[in-house]
């Protein structure tokens, strides 16, 4: 029989050769239609008497990604369709459904003959749940093979078996650990923890497997057999009395309640094993369906894996315009950005000039990149060869005619207007007609900087963040020339990386800058009123930021809050700035001297090592301060989220940014908004325009005029309209970019 996604060859000792290959895909996905095909290979591989067991592989470099994302946006559209016509239905419609893949692998492994899964690089989600039901494991060993069940980052967990199987194999502490993070698994921790039975040279990798079924692989899970003991003893066990409890009080410290799919894991884990297989499967799959009916699951998926796969594949980037390929890019300006900046070219292979001043500061940029390098060797996760052909191909210098044939410039220089000046005009005298140039500003606008340039449409902002190589976030500015072209190849470049890109217009602050400036000021506010520091941080956290804005604006460096404060007064008239965050922010610089992290001094201080960065304790001195008693915590949380939405909003609403994807993404990427709600616009859609109206008044009559909601959200509520309904068709789940 012949399959579309599939090929299937026996060989002479009867085994099945099943290789997922699906065309016109760099990487295999569960689809209705593989699912289908693998159904239908089960059972031919039973029916076949000539056949004694089956290996399933890859054709492709990579094993599988999980789940198509087009089959999850089908499943949340059937959830609100089914919803609005069926509610009583609904779930069970959805129950049903969730239930195919997990009868799938649950009649593969109960088939009567053996399988091996063999594979041969990255093995997400459902495809690690599919080799997991095999009843024999091989991987390839090389560091691109990395193994997963990653579903709780994007608000779901493992559905199809994962929750079952994995605690089943190995200790459920390790099992926990794995699925409520999400860790990625290499061959040999693999294998440690009981996960994947053997580790191949990949050139031996299919022989391998094979060779498990010559030797007489049982075609039956452990959990089938009878005497079957859990790893690690049972659920109520005196190991189980330790590790309950502390992992649920862990994961309370460490979630705040905000992840419900992370819950739901240890829901399945803990009921499951205390019950048969069968009945542990059932467990999953009602937990599962009542998962995807989470707002959390919704935001969660549309935002951290379809809009982020859609991006990430540049669904802005302007049509008819040829794909740039890279063979040179030019840093100007060594440090601590720059060279950041060189580094995570490099490391994408591309060729990279990196300009200074002299030739001892643009070898002190790439020493960064030496650095960050020898540190990876030493953990294991670069080999020295590759260390080496990474720095070959950075070139530190000071001579601009090394810029010659670049195909795109990045300036990485101080954000003083005179000396981007001079950059630009000494980069776009060696440059060649049509060479990009970008500017990495974080404050000044493109559209002026584009002013020293004599081709403005071919110059664009590329806005990193700090650390370059290690924020996934970059911004891309057009200024009131940009072109096409610029823009199509800053998208390029910024995938050639590997990062992902939003694109906004130009404007003080661009996106992020302006969202995280109100977090940080929002907080400002609230150590004048006499809230407790130690409260403002915890509280931030409990609603889902990653960081308190304290802690935030120690890292940015509090003379840098000063001097944006300064600017905005400067540029836009003392009402630009709230005066009592002035007199905040200047009493800790030039009355105590605290900068930040950078000189030890900030909201925190921080001692040397071993010991940990700790509160101010005079900042409770500053102000008077309220009884802990006497805070609205759930009100406090509300004032983060909402006036950081708020500004996502405006920006919507002067068409700085105008694709609510890219505002979620940067929200998220750029600095950790609650990714539970999706986004900034997506917390504001799940709550809904005029719920969210209403609560920027409440916040507004009692704490500011900047909670007044905007004449846009106000049109919204009245018109009954979301964000991605207004300005994302594209955007909308189960719709194409």
């Amino acid at each position: 029989m012949t399959y579309s996604n599939f090929t299937v060859e026996t060989d002479g000792d009867g085994i099945a050769l099943v290789t997922w290959d699906m065309p016109d895909k760099s990487m295999n996905v569960f689809t209705e239609e593989v699912m289908g095909e693998l159904d239908t290979i089960v059972d031919a591989v039973v029916a076949d008497d000539a056949i004694k067991g089956a290996v399933v592989t890859s054709g492709k470099e990579t094993f599988s990604g999980g789940a198509d994302l087009t089959m999850l946006n089908t499943m949340f559209e059937r959830i609100h369709e089914e919803k609005a016509s069926n509610p009583e239905g609904a779930s069970q419609i959805l129950f049903d459904q969730v239930g195919r893949m997990t009868g799938l692998f649950r009649k593969l492994e109960t088939c009567g003959k053996p399988w091996v899964s063999a594979i041969n690089g990255v093995c997400m989600g459902g495809a690690f749940e599919l080799s997991l039901a095999c009843h024999g494991r091989v991987a390839a060993d090389t560091k691109s093979v990395k193994m997963a069940l990653p579903e709780v980052k994007v608000g779901i967990f493992p559905g199809a078996g994962g929750t079952q199987r994995v605690p089943r194999l190995t200790n459920q502490q390790d099992a926990l650990m794995m699925m409520t993070t999400g860790q990625n698994l290499s061959p040999k921790k693999a294998k440690s923890l009981g996960l994947i039975h053997q580790i191949a040279e990949p050139d031996a990798l299919i022989e391998t497997a094979k060779q498990m079924i010559r030797d007489g692989l049982k075609p039956v899970q452990p959990w089938d057999e009878k005497g079957f003991k859990l790893p690690g003893g049972p659920v109520w066990s005196p190991q189980g009395a330790q590790l309950w409890p502390a992992v649920s009080a862990t994961l309370r410290k460490q979630s705040y309640g905000n992840y419900p799919a992370a819950y739901a894991i240890l829901k399945c884990v803990f009921e499951g094993l205390q019950v048969p297989f069968d009945t542990g499967l059932r467990i999953e799959q009602r937990y599962f369906t009542e998962i995807l009916q989470t707002p959390e699951a919704y935001a969660m998926v549309r935002s951290l894996f379809v809009s982020l796969q859609e991006l990430g594949k540049g669904a802005r980037r302007p049509a008819g315009v040829e794909k740039s390929k890279f063979t040179k890019v030019g840093v100007v300006g060594a440090g601590f950005m720059g060279a950041g900046i060189a580094y995570s070219t490099a490391k994408a292979g591309i060729p990279v000039v990196l300009i200074d001043r002299d030739q001892d500061a643009a070898d002190k940029g790439k020493a960064h990149s030496e650095g960050l390098v020898a540190a990876a060797v030493k953990k294991g996760r670069m080999s020295q060869e590759e260390a080496e052909k990474l720095l070959s191909l950075i070139t530190p210098t000071p001579d601009y005619a090394a810029l010659d044939g670049a195909q795109l410039v990045i300036e990485a220089v101080f954000e003083d207007r005179g000396i981007k000046k001079i950059v630009t005009e000494s980069a776009e005298a060696v440059l060649a007609p049509g060479a990009v140039f970008a500017s990495n500003t974080s404050t000044l606008p493109i559209t002026g900087l584009a002013e020293n340039s004599k081709r403005p449409d071919d110059f664009v902002g590329i806005h990193f963040f700090s650390p370059v190589d290690r924020m996934m976030l970059v911004e891309i500015i057009m200024g009131g020339q940009t072109g096409d072209k610029a823009l199509a190849v800053a998208l390029d470049y910024v995938q050639a990386i590997k990062k992902t890109p939003i694109v906004v217009n130009d404007t003080r602050g661009f996106y992020v800058n302006r969202c995280v400036m109100r977090y940080m000021t929002e907080a400002y506010s609230m150590v004048v009123e006499g809230i407790p520091a130690v409260m403002v941080e915890n509280i931030a956290k409990m609603a889902g930021m990653p960081v308190g804005p304290l802690a935030l604006n120690d890292e940015v460096a509090i003379d840098l809050s000063q001097k944006i404060n300064r600017a905005s007064i400067a540029d836009l008239g003392e009402d630009a700035v709230d005066p009592r965050h002035v007199t905040l922010i200047d009493t800790m610089v030039d009355t105590h001297g605290r900068f930040g992290r950078k000189n030890g001094k900030g909201f925190y201080d921080y001692p040397a090592k071993p010991a940990k960065k700790h509160l101010w304790p005079g900042l409770k001195d500053l102000y008077p301060q309220q009884s802990a008693d006497d805070v609205d915590v759930e009100e406090v949380k509300k004032r983060f989220l909402v006036t950081v939405a708020l500004e996502a909003a405006r920006t919507m609403e002067e068409g700085i940014v105008v694709d609510p994807r890219e505002a979620d993404i940067g929200s998220i990427l750029g600095f950790g908004f609650a990714p539970y709600t999706g986004g900034a616009l997506s917390y504001i859609d799940g709550i809904g325009a005029a719920e969210f109206v209403s609560l920027c008044e409440a916040l507004s009559q009692k704490h500011g005029a900047h909670f007044k909601p905007t004449p846009l959200l106000k049109e919204m509520a009245q018109n009954g309209e979301s964000f991605y309904s207004r300005f994302g068709a594209a955007a909308n789940v189960g719709k194409a970019a």
